[in-house]
């Protein structure tokens, strides 16, 4: 499955580059991830994490008000499960996952003076690579984290391996190419593994970053 997607990848990142003025570009930022378990009576919906991305694609110009942008993005997921403040410490119980996506945007753009307003939306596959659950404790001015266990992707594990959804995207380029931008990916398939404690995990991710469009 995951040859077959990115080779569907591939020959569109191909047709997509002869047919138009093309680009590339590099985002990085945080990320505040979180889960939904939508209708399980298990687990209410958890508080937002704190993790990181890294995304490159290329930037297909169809015309001057419209691209495409597939890429390959690292984008680290998770959840903040629980969180308890004692005297001057606070204890959190957090899942840390990441995860390769492949996105496809689609973006419109608007000149504003000199910069230029972009806003898109697109599907994503994502396939999970690695994955732990910690305890933290922070408390007067320092804090320490403990691993409590790491755990593979899988139907019989924790968590599925690969994981539908879209992206929603706004940003705003600079002269020069610079970039700030805001995403929200909208995980759409369940992810819940056989080991999990509900029977619907879907992913939510609102993440904040900077970057260069060459």
């Amino acid at each position: 499955m995951k040859k077959v997607l990115l080779s569907l990848g591939s020959a569109l990142l191909l047709a997509v580059g002869a047919n138009a003025q093309t680009g590339y570009g590099i985002k990085a930022g945080v990320t505040l991830p979180s889960y939904s378990y939508g209708s399980s009576d298990d687990l209410s919906d958890t508080k937002s994490a704190l993790n990181f991305y890294i995304t490159g694609y290329l930037n297909a110009n169809i015309n001057q008000n419209f691209a495409i942008q597939p890429g390959v993005s690292l984008q680290g997921k998770g959840a903040k499960f629980a969180e308890a403040r004692v005297g001057g410490t606070t204890y959190e119980l957090t899942q840390n996952t990441m995860w390769i996506e492949v996105p496809v945007n689609f973006v419109g753009k608007l000149p504003v003076g000199a910069a230029e307003l972009q806003l898109g939306a697109g599907p994503y596959v994502g396939f999970g690579v690695s994955g732990k659950n910690k305890f933290n404790t922070i408390g007067n001015g320092d804090g320490s984290s403990t691993t409590l266990n790491e755990f593979k992707f899988g139907k019989d594990e924790h968590l599925k391996a690969v994981d539908f959804g879209a992206n929603i995207m706004a940003g705003v380029k600079l002269p020069g190419g610079f970039l700030i931008n805001a995403n929200y990916g909208l995980g759409l398939t369940n992810i819940a593994g056989d080991k999990s404690l509900t029977n619907d995990i879907k992913n939510r991710v609102l993440s904040f970053g900077v970057g260069f469009e060459f």
